[in-house]
Parts: C-alpha cells; structure tokens; sequence
C-alpha cells in the first residue's frame, strides 16, 4: 500500500498544462456563476459547489480513455464539465430548464449524459458506490476493456455498501476504480472526530484491493495516480482506491455557513496550496504562457459561462406534460 504522494515534476507539455489550466478554471468560474445564480433563487433545491477541488475530477479524465465511465455524488457539476458535457445544458439543468440535460427535472443532484458515459449525480450518500461497481461489472462482462471511475466522498467512506461493494469488486476482479475525495469535513464533521482509521484507501485491505492516497490538489499527481490505477483495472487485476486529499472552500452545500472551521484555515489553503494558483505557477516559471495570455484564458472562459447562465435563463421551464415522462409506471 503506498502513502499520499504529490507529483515529482513529471515531463507534462505545454499544451497539456495549458488544458489543465484552462479545464480547472472553467469548472472554478461555472461554479461561481452558479453560487451567484442561487443567491437570486434561480436555483432552487440543493446546490453542492465543487470549489477547490478541481484538479480530482481534472486529473483523472486526463487518464481516462474513450467509453470509460463515471458515476458520483451531488457534488458533481466539476465531474459533468471535465467529462465533456456542455456547460449549457448542465447550467439549465442546475435551474429546472427545458434546455438541461434532464430536460430540468433533475437539477442539481440528478443529471446524466449517457452519450459522456457520465451516470450521475446522486443524492443519498453512498449510494453510487454498488452502481459504479455495477457499470464495471457491466464492462467486463462486456469484455469491452472500459473502467468505471466511482467518486464518493470521506462521508461516504463510512456507509456500508460501501463494503458490499468492495467485497464483489474483489471477488470478480471488476475494473471499478474508487476515488474517495476527502475534503477533510463530510457535511460538517472532521474526518479526525469521524473516522478511525484515518487514512481511507487503506479500507480496501481487508478485501485485498490496492490503493493509495495522493495530492489531490496537485493535477499531475493526481494524473500520475489515475494512470496507474486505470492501468492496474485494465490489466484485469481488479479494483483500485485513489484516496484524493483535497478541500473544499465553500460550506457543504450553499446553505452551509460552514462554522465548524476556521477562516484562517481556508485562506491558508487557498494562498499555499490552490490547484489552479499551481498550475499557473508552472506556466509562468516555465515561460509556457504570460500574465496577458492567461488573461485572455480567464476572460474566454468567463464568456462561456456566462453564454451558458444566459442559455439557462432563456430556455423555457418544462411543460407539465412532462411530469408524466420518463417514469416507470
């Protein structure tokens, strides 16, 4: 079992620093928008912001292949983004517009593509976790060769089908790789007062499943973890856990005020370890880009999200008809 590691300046190209940049700023920059669009009451419900931990999600897409899947909790608009989905359609679905990928039924919580071989966005903790390990059952039954990427949160890691899970990812040697993002708090409670074990990818041991923890505020490292364990699945040696350590700046939801921590803390993450200040640090050192050239980056960034709070603005709300579409029964 290896401990957290942080990235030793692998040889990572210009064009490559460039996509994470830009990538990570625009899930930063969408997220923000939509904080502002739920302060107005565009959106209702739910709304879990990804802040701060944008180089996870970032940094494993960049290690994922065509047809690869994933699947992971509420706090998954960063999750849509990198997978590709267009900003458009996950804003209008965030405010219960027609234009939204679940044609504004699902908000927040509950979207899906099935064309980005994304599956959710899910409301009840945990459970993603015996899905994703489903979607990966799915793959090698298929014998398709895809991974299936399962985030769950330090929250999570305490439900029991979490382990169920584990159990059957083990005894079939299904290529699931588990990422758990530990942003340190759960809703609100410290991974130290909540958990007695405190280094999480340690909890596949007893199911034999390998794992490490890595930085998740370093996309590279994050990058160089993904490889290795999309490697592993696809070798047919089952399972692997990426235990992301991260953090998240904004409370647990935006009804969060998020008092169970400090402000010095945040702000010291923040000014020491922000995955986007990083990543701009080794385009700047490394002469790959100027200031004026990531301004424009940033600028062309915002112009989409800010197309895209249009786009939700101006798409219809669902007709009522609608209600009695895409159900069961």
């Amino acid at each position: 079992m290896a401990t957290a590691k942080s990235a030793k300046k692998p040889n990572t190209s210009k064009e490559d620093l460039l996509g994470f940049y830009r990538e990570m700023l625009l899930i930063r920059r969408f997220e923000e928008k939509a904080g502002q669009l739920y302060g107005m009451g565009l959106i209702g419900g739910f709304c879990h912001l990804y802040i701060g931990q944008e180089a996870v999600v970032v940094g494993l897409e960049a290690a994922a292949e065509e047809g690869d899947k994933r699947i992971t909790s509420y706090r998954d608009h960063g999750h849509m983004l990198a997978a590709g989905m267009d900003p458009k359609g996950v804003m209008a679905e965030l405010t219960g517009r027609e234009g939204g990928y679940s044609k504004g039924k699902g908000g927040s919580m509950h979207m899906f593509s099935v064309e980005k071989h994304f599956y959710g966005g899910h409301g009840i903790v945990a459970a993603q976790v015996p899905i994703g390990t489903g979607l990966a059952f799915a793959d090698k039954y298929n014998e398709n060769g895809g991974v299936t990427f399962t985030y769950f949160g330090d929250g999570a890691v305490n439900q029991g089908q979490v382990y169920e899970a584990f159990n059957m990812a083990s005894l079939w040697d299904l290529p699931v790789i588990y990422v758990i993002e530990n942003n340190q708090y759960a809703m609100g409670t410290s991974v130290k007062r909540s958990s007695s074990t405190p280094e999480f990818f340690t909890r596949g041991e007893a199911f034999g499943i390998a794992g490490e923890a890595v930085d998740g505020m370093d996309v590279l490292a994050v990058k160089e973890a993904g490889a290795r364990a999309v490697k592993h699945c696809r070798d047919g040696k089952g399972p692997y856990i990426l235990e992301m350590k991260t953090y998240r700046y904004r409370g647990h939801s935006m009804s969060d005020p998020a008092k169970y921590r400090t402000r010095e803390e945040v702000q010291k993450v923040r000014e020491t370890r922000d995955a986007i200040e990083h990543v701009r640090e080794l385009l700047l050192q490394g002469k790959h880009a100027s200031e004026d050239e990531l301004k424009a980056i940033d600028k062309d960034i915002k112009g989409i999200v800010s197309e895209a709070a249009d786009f939700a603005r101006e798409s219809p709300e669902p007709a009522l008809e609608e209600l009695w579409t895409d159900i069961y029964a």
